[in-house]
């Protein structure tokens, strides 16, 4: 009888084994379709077993095909891309795509077998799902978790539609619409209103887009997991409805404000009864509608100081949010975001980041160094203090547009940690950027770590990587991203630069080159950058219809043009001091003339346009009130990122095209325009009335009604290369 048993039990196991392999090899399969719909045939899938549970993959050539092996679906689209990039010299990013195959596929000559030693790859941060994917349908994202699964992405976070579970939970508890309608943001500020900073603004939100929006969280979640992803659900951390302290009189409420601007939400207290409750049954109404794998996000005071800096009271706290997830699922595994110790070290020091920590089982809590690339927090919390933790490269904040980045950092210093003896234990690495679709050249190169233990040698990947983008080898174009590796993608050691410089002319209109936001200071010398322009121009006989050297050289225009703006503002603020109107007038046209050759050029991209995201975001609209509601949204973020008064203006700006000719140009006209009466009425400008003035201005387009172009004009490497005949000389004078 016990032998019946145990041959049932091992028959069941085998019959899911198999099922489940059939499963991620059907969804390998059709991945593998979508990416070359012409070949496919060409390639076949067969599953094998992880090691000591990690992926593996293998390659080989059998009967003039090519034989995929792979521990997962992911494991199978890395084998498909490790062969795309090494052996047919193709690759695909967000900013440029090389699919020309070989007339005949290349064939290996032995067999090639790959193991990650990390267990996770993570995959976004909250400020992605609004900076970058506010408005993705199911076609995009379907392109994304493609592209996820090729780079070896297995923890995706997965927070789309999160709000329609609240929404149900709170209707449930006996919250009324009226009550909830301050709550839910509007669609491009989610990201805030699920990490509890903020309630209500850029809504109210219609039903109609929680439930498309929960549709699509379910076929998200569906092709990640047949493709053996374990995505990342959101957990309760405490946020509740300003209405909850009316209808909970008793309830433990604090009352926080993530920032001026913003209204204050409220946090119910981890020692509340009704916290582990909530808790509970929002993870149980999540998981009877969408699953689990038993991986939770939650952060219980992002950019938010706790009540207290008491141990005691950090490790009670901590021990309350575990025990309302683990209620729900006795597997649960707490994945939180190390972004607290990062942006308020103050607070955190070692007495209250190890209570904090120590409070969770070191099996059931994983924890995202959010930052790695900029400063490595494991360093000084004794690598988490033994939670498993991620090393992540963060890179981007708001989306912004400039060419930026730590490469050599990226290349070598995952695989430092991960050999170090004092890193605890290190087990994966991953992205959260603020924003995506920009300098793709990093997120190949740090997601090249995930396939190998020792250090990326960038002096041979970096001209494999130009060979693969550009569909041939060119020594100008290799000389031209040597350059960049030196300048744009360097930061030195001895400056704290967290990310990229903006230009001046995406700064609300000053007289001063160092604002708030839209920061100038570059991490290099913008003449180093021009021999690079130079290169590229050179390589484009050669490379003219790479999609990928396209989107590089008005990149590098841009960037060369974004630079220059700089030393125009100085001259034209300078003749304005000494009130030499000639002069200003003319530094004036010139630097209006280089917003409108900047627009022209990003005109010849998709990339850089303002007009399909505007699109994008009315498409979600059932009726003309939605529809001006998400258009109102789209354009905000970018700008403002609030209403008149709001201190976040330009964190998230953006060079495109139709935003600079409609947003950015015409408010330095109104400047130039106060300008000119300060120099002929020999008054200083009012520079707090004129902010008033413009904050109204900037709010009034925000809510404007305006279609911008869907479809690029010009050709991209014509136009880069008849900018550089205009400013090449200007530039170098003026950068002397």
């Amino acid at each position: 009888m016990k032998y019946r048993i145990l041959l049932s039990v091992s028959l069941l196991t085998f019959i899911s084994c198999k099922t489940w392999s059939q499963d991620f090899l059907t969804a390998s399969n059709q991945l593998i379709e979508r990416v070359l719909p012409k070949h496919h045939q060409y390639f076949t899938t067969q599953s094998i077993a992880s090691e000591n549970g990690k992926d593996v993959f293998e390659i080989e050539s059998k009967q003039n095909k090519i034989v995929l092996r792979g521990s997962s679906g992911v494991a199978i689209a890395s084998a498909f891309y490790h062969y795309l990039t090494e052996y047919a010299h193709c690759q695909i990013t967000w900013n440029g795509t090389n699919l020309k195959l070989p007339a005949k596929l290349p064939l290996l000559g032995k067999k090639v077998r790959k193991l990650t030693p990390y267990e996770y790859r993570y995959y976004l941060n909250y400020c992605t799902f609004n900076y970058s994917m506010s408005w993705w349908d199911w076609e995009r994202w379907e392109k994304e978790i493609d592209w996820m699964a090729l780079h070896g992405i297995n923890m995706p976070l997965a927070i789309t539609g999160e709000e329609y579970t609240w929404y149900l939970l709170y209707k449930e508890m006996g919250f009324s619409d009226d009550e909830l309608k301050g709550f839910f943001t509007g669609p491009a500020y989610f990201s805030w209103f699920w990490m509890g900073n903020i309630d209500g603004w850029g809504g109210p939100l219609p039903v109609s887009w929680m439930k498309s929006h929960f549709e699509l969280q379910k076929k998200i979640l569906n092709r990640q997991r047949a493709l053996g992803m374990k995505p990342v659900l959101p957990a309760f951390t405490g946020h509740v409805p300003a209405a909850f302290k009316n209808k909970f009189p008793n309830a433990k409420l604090k009352a926080t404000n993530w920032t001026n601007g913003f209204a204050d939400t409220y946090i119910l207290d981890a020692e509340d009864p009704m916290f582990a409750e909530i808790g509970k049954k929002f993870l149980l109404k999540q998981t009877e509608m969408l699953g689990t794998d038993h991986l939770y996000s939650a952060d219980t005071f992002n950019e938010n100081e706790p009540p207290s800096s008491e141990p005691e009271y950090l490790s009670k706290l901590t021990a309350k949010v575990y025990a309302g997830m683990s209620a729900a699922d006795p597997k649960a595994v707490w994945v939180m975001q190390g972004w607290l110790f990062y942006s308020d070290r103050k607070f955190w020091k070692d007495p209250q980041t190890e209570a904090l920590l120590k409070a969770v089982p070191d099996d059931k809590m994983i924890l995202l160094d959010l930052a790695t690339e900029i400063e490595p927090v494991w360093k000084r919390t004794n690598g988490f203090y033994g939670k498993p933790w991620i090393w992540n490269m963060l890179h981007n904040f708001g989306g912004n547009t400039n060419l930026f980045g730590r490469m050599d950092v990226v290349a070598t210093e995952p695989a430092d940690a991960l050999n170090n003896p004092q890193s605890g234990k290190m087990s994966g690495i991953g992205l959260s950027m603020e924003g995506i679709e920009q300098n793709p050249v990093l997120y190949e190169l740090m997601m090249a770590n995930t396939w190998q233990s020792t250090p990326i040698n960038v002096n041979t990947w970096l001209p494999k990587f130009v060979r693969n983008r550009y569909g041939t080898e060119n020594a100008n174009a290799v000389k031209a991203w040597d350059i960049l590796r030196k300048t744009v993608y360097t930061v030195p050691k001895d400056k704290y630069i967290r990310d990229g410089a903006e230009s001046i002319i995406q700064a609300r209109p000053t007289l001063d080159s160092l604002t708030r936001w839209a920061k100038t200071t570059l991490n290099y010398n913008e003449k180093d950058l021009l021999p690079a322009w130079d290169e590229f121009v050179k390589a484009s006989s050669a490379c003219k219809t790479s999609d990928g050297f396209q989107y590089d050289i008005v990149d590098v225009t841009r960037q060369v043009l974004a630079n220059y703006a700089l030393p125009v503002h100085r001259k034209f603020v300078e003749a304005y001091k000494k009130g030499d109107l000639k002069t200003y007038q003319i530094e004036k046209a010139k630097f209006l003339d280089l917003i409108s050759d900047m627009d022209k050029l990003l005109a010849t991209r998709k990339d850089f346009m303002l007009g399909p995201w505007v699109n994008q975001a009315r498409a979600w609209g059932n009726n003309a009130e939605e529809k001006a509601l998400y258009e109102m949204n789209a354009k905000d973020l970018i700008t403002l990122w609030g209403d008149a008064k709001s201190p976040l203006n330009e964190y998230a700006c953006r060079q495109w095209s139709g935003l600079l000719n409609d947003f950015y140009k015409p408010r330095w006209e109104l400047f130039f325009g106060k300008m000119e009466h300060s120099i002929q009425q020999k008054k200083p400008i009012n520079i707090a009335q004129f902010n008033d003035e413009v904050s109204k201005w900037e709010w009034k387009w925000v809510n404007m009604r305006k279609d911008y172009p869907l479809n690029t004009v010009g050709n991209p490497v014509q136009t880069a290369i008849a900018l550089h005949t205009k400013y090449r000389k200007i530039i170098a004078a003026a950068h002397q």
